[in-house]
């Protein structure tokens, strides 16, 4: 199996050195490059072909780091996109989603969250630190409208309710932002079965990612 191959845009050199070493923890993830300026990355990244790229949003005084996501994703959807910031503001969290970023996560993270973090973004989840999937469940719940159509309305309760009770269990673990790890370990289940129960529930929700499945299941 070949390394998750990732590079970093990130202007603060200690940071920037921090983070390269976190990913060089784990043999799992080759580090291909590191890059101060979104100018730089934009140029590059496409060149280097990384699996993940862990970005910053503010860049100094150039391209900030959304404008990296949105233009490397117009040409490179195949590229994932973690941003790794301080940012918490609602209007950055979105804008970020809106440009493409496939997970969110805070700089203050521990490193052994961020590599988890790391790895489900690899296998296909959309990974968030607990206070922005907080924040994205919450503006969800004020924003999403009443169903128009009582047909849709009944649809949508019926793949709630094939949920079984350790789905909806786990579900609401993501909510929170537990990592499959953290999860395996409270509900001392491995994580691999973690990672199964995951899939039938994206299956049975008709959604892809752990966002979609957030919203849809606290949107009812």
């Amino acid at each position: 199996m070949n390394n998750i191959t990732i590079c970093i845009v990130e202007d603060n050199p200690q940071i920037q050195s921090l983070l390269e070493q976190i990913v060089q923890m784990n043999g799992e993830y080759e580090w291909l490059g590191s890059f101060s300026t979104a100018e730089d990355a934009i140029i590059k990244i496409p060149l280097l072909n990384p699996n993940i790229v862990l970005t910053d949003i503010n860049l100094g005084d150039g391209k900030s780091g959304i404008d990296c996501v949105r233009e490397i994703k117009a040409e490179h959807p195949e590229i994932l996109f973690m941003m790794c910031t301080v940012y918490e503001e609602d209007e950055k969290i979105f804008e970020a989603l809106r440009a493409g970023a496939n997970g969110y996560i805070l700089k203050k993270t521990a490193p052994d969250k961020m590599l988890a973090a790391i790895k489900e973004l690899s296998e296909g989840g959309a990974p968030m630190s607990s206070q922005i999937a907080r924040k994205v469940v919450n503006a969800f719940a004020l924003q999403i409208p009443q169903p128009k159509v009582e047909e849709t309305r009944k649809v949508e309760e019926h793949s709630l309710t094939e949920l079984s009770k350790r789905e909806k269990e786990i579900l609401e673990m993501i909510a929170k932002g537990m990592t499959y790890k953290e999860i395996s370990e409270l509900l001392f289940i491995t994580q691999e079965t973690v990672r199964k129960h995951v899939y039938h529930i994206y299956d049975k929700l008709h959604v892809n990612n752990r966002v979609e499945a957030v919203n849809k299941f606290y949107g009812r």
